[in-house]
């Protein structure tokens, strides 16, 4: 569908944003991506129902289902659970501490240290005999059962009355809901074409993020069904003519399973994984498909074949160093990062600092060190190699090693500090600075109405170096309110996020920098001009 030309340029605008959160593509910001979507459908909900495939080709299938599914339960569903779990664990481990410091023994446990009691050969009373005991016990043991499964019967039973409900009282619901169901089923038929043909190279990845049968996706929002519907439609299938609706439903889905959804090991094409995939499912693949997927690994090295890393960030591949399969997943992900990046450019006098003070707990840490490291592998010489780590005491770093790990593991622990030759000829001068932080600096400005870049420029001049102020990048890494510079300061870009992809708006670039050049830079790539605005 071709965009119009009567589009209000906000429209158009606040629609490329929206995509640009979306991992893959842009910040890789999926709390910021979801949020943007459900805005978006109650804004404009037709155009984003029918930028259903720009979505899921921006991100992926599954971001498909869990858009309907927070329509349904609440744009912060998943924030509400994962604070219910957490409180759950807490739970868990109080009590297993009061038990541990009172000394009370866990339910089966026996104290070794109490003496056993020696049974009495009188009987001391009229007990239960053992048999009636254990009938009791079994007994009561079914019943906790039935009540168990009465109750997951209710709480599917009111899931789905819930969807209905929203189907048929909400037509913006109900024209989202279709639209993604054909968008499954479209694509889903398509691949079984190229499946028949033996055109593999062309199958998407719809049968993988498909809701599968009786699975959280398919009792939340009832999705599975109506696609199978879709996929054999009872008019194109005589063997469905004649027979009862639900029984029609129950053979589609079922057969939509085993046509479709499932696949035996030594069928992957493991060069068709996505990264994310592989980052979690390597371990079964070594278990199930050994040698299949280690020829795979060795193909990769030896550049025969490729390995998804696009979804991935670059903290969650180091991540992976650890693993079971010795980081080596991970060091070609990481590769492939770089190379696809550098076919796209590179880092002309630039370096990165990295904040490592008190304040940077926890994952913006891992990801300002990781940015620093993947800046260090794109600049050119003399700078490549090389990031600036700074607290209180900043120091100019030689990143070296062969393999990620060793890169990674030499700016966590800060052991060696090289020197770098000051002897640079005008044109080998620094002229962009990548600062990865969570803004909150360890020294302020001693001048409080001056922010922290009016402080550097104020200290350039003050050395003679006025007009060679390099630009500076202020990556955001943690959800602050603390701003280190004025969003219209030129020579200044403000990015926030963990997302590598960010990187290609610097990568030769050679214009004047703003924030406002540097959003429209990112919106600015052909794949956005297929999006389609319509109410």
């Amino acid at each position: 569908m071709a965009p119009h030309l009567s589009w209000p340029p906000e429209i158009r605008s606040s629609t490329t944003k929206v995509d640009n959160c979306v991992r893959g593509t842009g910040k890789s910001d999926k709390e910021g991506f979801y949020t943007s979507a459900i805005w978006l459908h109650n804004n404009h909900p037709k155009t984003l129902a029918c930028n259903i495939p720009s979505i899921a080709d921006f991100g992926y299938f599954k971001d498909l289902p869990e858009i309907l599914y927070r329509l349904l339960e609440g744009p912060d569903v998943r924030k509400i659970q994962k604070q219910e779990w957490r409180q759950r664990k807490a739970e868990r481990l109080e009590e297993e501490r009061a038990l541990s410091c009172t000394n009370i023994q866990a339910p089966f446990q026996r104290n070794k240290n109490k003496p056993k009691k020696v049974k009495s050969s009188r009987n001391a009373g009229p007990g239960i005999p053992k048999h009636i005991r254990i009938q009791n016990a079994k007994r009561r043991a079914e019943m906790e059962k039935e009540n168990a499964s009465i109750a997951r019967k209710e709480r599917r039973a009111a899931m789905a009355k819930k969807v209905i409900e929203r189907y048929s009282h909400d037509p913006d619901y109900r024209y989202l809901y279709e639209r993604v169901s054909d968008f499954f089923a479209d694509c889903l038929n398509t691949d079984m074409q190229h499946l028949h043909s033996s055109d593999t190279k062309k199958i998407s990845l719809a049968a993988k993020w498909c809701p599968s049968i009786d699975s959280s996706f398919d009792r939340s929002t009832l999705l599975c069904e109506s696609i199978a519907r879709k996929v054999f439609p009872r008019e194109s299938h005589p063997e469905y003519e004649g027979i009862e609706e639900a029984h029609y439903a129950y053979r589609v889905r079922d057969r939509l399973r085993k046509e479709v959804l499932v696949h035996s090991w030594d069928s992957i094409p493991y060069n068709r994984v996505a990264s994310v995939a592989m980052k979690f499912y390597k371990k079964k693949f070594l278990k199930h498909d050994a040698e299949r997927f280690i020829q795979y690994l060795n193909d990769v090295k030896a550049g025969k074949t490729k390995i998804a890393a696009g979804a991935l960030l670059p903290h969650e591949i180091i991540e992976s160093l650890n693993d079971d399969d010795g980081g080596e997943v991970a060091e070609l992900q990481w590769k492939r990062i770089v190379d696809d990046l550098l076919q796209k450019g590179k880092m002309k006098n630039c370096i990165a600092v990295c904040d490592v003070s008190g304040s940077m707990f926890g994952t913006p840490m891992e990801v300002s060190v990781a940015l620093g490291v993947l800046v260090s592998e794109l600049c050119e010489e003399p700078w490549k190699g090389k990031l600036i780590t700074f607290s209180e005491n900043p120091t100019l770093q030689m990143v070296e090693g062969d393999s990620l790990l060793q890169k990674t593991e030499f700016v966590f622990d800060l052991v060696l500090q090289v020197a770098v030759n000051g002897n640079l000829r005008e044109d080998q001068m620094i002229k962009r600075v990548f600062v990865f932080s969570d803004m909150e600096f360890d020294q302020a400005s001693c001048n409080p109405w001056e922010t922290d870049y009016q402080v550097i420029a104020r200290k350039f001049t003050e050395k003679g170096y006025g007009s060679a102020i390099p630009e500076i990048v202020f990556w955001n890494l943690r959800d602050s309110r603390a701003t280190p510079v004025p969003g219209t300061q030129k020579g200044v870009a403000l990015v926030s996020g963990f997302s590598k992809n960010l990187m290609k708006l610097f990568l030769d670039g050679e214009g004047e920098m703003s924030p406002e050049a540097v959003m429209d830079e990112a919106i600015a790539g052909e794949e956005y001009q297929k999006l389609a605005v319509l109410d």
